[in-house]
């Protein structure tokens, strides 16, 4: 990776001294483009020049727009052999200590287009915050996904090869839609976006060139040339994005962002929508509304179709004649895996509607918690995201044997619980959300023991707040970071462990029930070996049974990614305290 800087300016003299005293840190070439400026800051520009010996100057003899003043930086690091190029503006908006972390993430990722992903203080203006809302819009539906966030910030990373293959084949605009433009065509020609959150200001005697009446006209008209190019690329833009995905690692470019940060998909009118269908026609009529929308989000949640790809190939490195995969796996694969998430959502709702009990369960192992609860004392459940834990839960609160705990990060399910709950308000009873963890609530979780209550964790998930607290054990093929907080919580309880695995099988739910400890306590020396073993089974009967049902096995992200990224993706600070971390349901 050989990286330049591109600083395009027009008339910006009041913040670029500053900005190129900042940047002289990075020891990265510079093309400072002069955009057909004023003598005052032509003049400056030159000083800057001279001044600086790693600033190129390039001037437009007139003003033709950042987008010709990004081109013609873009065009000349390329033809000077540069591999990458960092655009930053020169009003002073962008927050240059993101740099390193933009360069990073575009190591990690070499042939995706960086993007930063403003957040915001006060001081933007409204007009400008609102109509980008607008464009957010248009790009989703032109790139037929979620994948760019943010079209409109000029602090991005440019791949200078894939930029160069859309200038020698396509005009672009070359003023204000210029940012958009070759961020969309860049997504129409295969190279993925991955966008970092980076904080932007106004600063108060900032100078803005965008020209509200002529620039906005120019970003309408030019989204109604990406739309109904759009509509004229369709089949090929579908059939290239599966195609890629099928004969490329999906693991070659991967989102950043860590599962805890990835918002619930679907409005809360539309699962409700949903849930009024289960009412009316029960399953038939709940699956014929479904079923479209789930192809929807297959779609357009290319985040979740890869590691959805990623996992399911995994399984057949393990299990090349898997009954339930294609000899090659493929897209097809992938949304059968989608289809059986929004299948066990319906069976989530049976379960809590009790239109589904223990009769038609298989639960051979149902003697091993009948002799601990006759104990008198309850126990730690381990279990994950494959099957339906809600279906067991459900039961338990009908059946009135046995009181059930589950800790839940709810906030990435919240409309579908919201729904649910009104559907039975018991589907809420006895969830303990774990962002409230203190002494105080464990001290609870051990009086729920004591009683002889059931706590559920599920630990197959890592959480931002607890970066680097994790073990990584073989799981299909690779390790893969799973996390120490709930062994340790289980280990602070003082109790019998158990893993717990409900899967569907043959039309039946299958319930799965294996002991793995008597208590976890123990003295301090051999503690970790002692957890790191109990972590190795758990790990062995995931992978089982992630094999045996594939389908039913709900993480839809990078489930291999390095722990190392959570805590530098979502800004977290580490700690030297020991966190739980937190689980969705």
């Amino acid at each position: 990776m050989k990286l330049a800087l591109v600083i395009p300016n027009y008339n910006h003299h009041i913040a670029i001294e500053k900005t190129l005293a900042e940047l002289a840190k990075f020891n990265l070439q510079c093309y400072l483009v002069d955009d057909g400026s004023q003598d005052e800051t032509r003049y400056l520009l030159h000083a800057m020049a001279e001044k600086f010996a790693w600033v190129t100057l390039i001037s437009h003899p007139f003003n033709r727009g950042k987008g010709a003043a990004v081109t013609s930086g873009l065009r000349q690091a390329y033809r000077d052999g540069f591999s990458h190029v960092l655009q930053v503006d020169a009003d002073g908006q962008h927050n240059l200590d993101d740099i390193p972390l933009i360069i990073s993430t575009s190591e990690q990722y070499p042939q995706a287009l960086i993007s930063g992903q403003p957040i915001y203080d006060e001081s933007v203006p409204k007009g400008r915050l609102y109509g980008r809302y607008i464009t957010h819009f248009w790009v989703w539906v032109e790139t037929l996904s979620f994948d760019i966030q943010d079209s409109m910030c000029g602090f991005r990373i440019y791949p200078l090869a894939a930029t160069e293959q859309l200038f020698s084949q396509h005009a672009l605009g070359e003023r204000m839609d210029f940012d958009i433009e070759i961020m969309v065509k860049l997504y129409w020609q295969g190279t993925a976006v991955v966008q970092v959150p980076t904080k932007v200001i106004y600063p108060e005697d900032g100078i803005s060139h965008f020209q509200g009446v002529q620039d906005n006209v120019r970003i309408s008209w030019m989204h109604t040339k990406l739309f109904f190019g759009m509509l004229a690329r369709l089949p090929r833009i579908i059939s290239t994005r599966f195609l890629q995905q099928k004969e490329s690692p999906p693991t070659q470019v991967q989102s950043p962002k860590h599962w805890s940060t990835m918002t619930e998909r679907g409005s809360f009118w539309g699962i409700k929508l949903l849930a009024q269908c289960y009412r009316l026609g029960g399953h038939w009529l709940c699956r014929a509304v479904m079923y479209p929308v789930i192809c929807y989000f297959f779609l357009t949640g290319s985040t979740a179709r890869r590691a959805s790809l990623d996992f399911l190939h995994r399984v057949q490195q393990q299990q090349p004649n898997h009954p339930h995969l294609s000899r090659e796996v493929n897209w097809r694969d992938s949304l059968k895996h989608f289809f059986a998430f929004g299948n066990a959502a319906l069976d989530r709702i049976d379960a809590w509607c009790n239109r589904i009990n223990l009769d038609q369960v298989d639960f051979d192992d149902r003697k091993i918690l009948a002799d601990q609860a006759a104990t008198g004392r309850g126990a730690v459940l381990i279990v994950s995201h494959l099957g339906n834990m809600e279906l067991c839960r459900a039961i338990s609160v009908h059946q009135q044997n046995v009181k059930v705990n589950v800790m839940v990060l709810t906030q990435n399910a919240e409309n579908f619980n919201k729904v649910l709950q009104q559907l039975n308000p018991q589907s809420s009873l006895n969830l303990i959300h774990v962002n409230e963890l203190d002494p105080s609530t464990a001290m609870l979780l051990q009086q729920k023991i004591d009683q002889g209550e059931i706590v559920v964790i599920a630990a197959d998930r890592t959480s931002s707040s607890s970066q680097g607290r994790v073990t990584y054990l073989p799981f299909l093929g690779q390790d893969a970071a799973f996390p120490q907080g709930p062994f340790i919580l289980a280990s602070l309880l003082d109790c019998p462990v158990y893993t717990l695995f409900c899967i569907r099988q043959h039309g039946r739910y299958q319930v799965h029930v294996e002991h793995l400890s008597d208590s976890l306590k123990g003295p301090r020396t051999g503690r970790i070996e002692r957890l790191t073993d109990a972590m190795s089974q758990y790990s062995q009967r995931l992978a089982h049974f992630a094999q045996l049902a594939p389908m039913q096995w709900f993480n839809f992200f990078d489930f291999w990614r390095k722990d190392e990224l959570v805590w530098r993706n979502t800004q977290h600070s580490p700690s030297s305290a020991t966190h739980l971390p937190s689980q969705d349901r």
